[in-house]
């Protein structure tokens, strides 16, 4: 008996479409105060993305489940910071352990890439700047958890852009995810905590979904 083999389609397109719709669905629903579309729109984007890493399978051991698994803590940090009462260190506890999770992806399991100078030099000084800019109006009682979630936070960025740097299977791509997911993150400090701004949300959420689409589509 012959088998016949049917390759699946790829059906990238289609999720980057659903996802860029449900992304500016939700960007107005939050910025016209639609709180009930906020609840759907919101975590249904993030779902999205994590439903195109899910089809995007990957010869790499560590790659494909780490970054699924980010995707899925950030659609918990994505539900905390969008409920009524204040659940933002809820939120930042659920974001940092994904960025522990893309961080361990980037690395093929959490072994360190070797620096580049051109690399670490500005992710240090940006580093630097964004913390003296932002610590003096953090509240005391946030102070550390700033701190440990903006390292967090940086250390991807720095070995995703490591990895881009290094040619490696979706390197450009993760890179360019962990400078958005940087400017989003900065965006939503600077607003949060130094100066209230226009335009504050569409750009944090804009920046975020660019990000996480991103992170997802550099799975090979």
């Amino acid at each position: 008996m012959d088998y016949v083999i049917i390759d699946h389609p790829d059906r990238t397109a289609y999720y980057l479409a659903a996802i860029a719709i449900c992304a500016v669905a939700a960007i107005v629903a939050t910025v016209r105060g639609w709180r009930r579309g906020v609840y759907v729109l919101k975590p249904l984007t993030t779902l999205l993305i994590l439903l195109l890493a899910w089809h995007r399978p990957s010869a790499q051991p560590f790659y494909e489940p780490l970054v699924m698994a980010g995707l899925l803590f950030s659609l918990f940090g994505d539900v905390f910071l969008m409920l009524p009462k204040d659940r933002f260190v809820a939120g930042l506890v659920a974001f940092l352990v994904a960025h522990l999770l893309y961080t361990g992806a980037f690395t093929d399991g959490w072994t360190a890439l070797p620096a580049t100078w051109w690399v670490i030099v500005p992710s240090v000084a940006y580093a630097a700047v964004l913390l003296r800019i932002l610590l003096p109006h953090v509240p005391r009682a946030l102070k550390a958890a700033v701190i440990v979630y903006a390292a967090a936070l940086l250390v991807m960025a720095w070995q995703a852009a490591e990895r881009g740097a290094a040619g490696l299977p979706g390197g450009v791509l993760a890179a360019a995810g962990g400078v958005l997911f940087v400017a989003s993150d900065s965006a939503l400090a600077l607003d949060r905590f130094r100066r209230p701004f226009p335009g504050a949300q569409p750009l944090v959420l804009a920046t975020y979904w660019a990000a996480q689409t991103l992170i997802a589509l550099s799975i090979r």
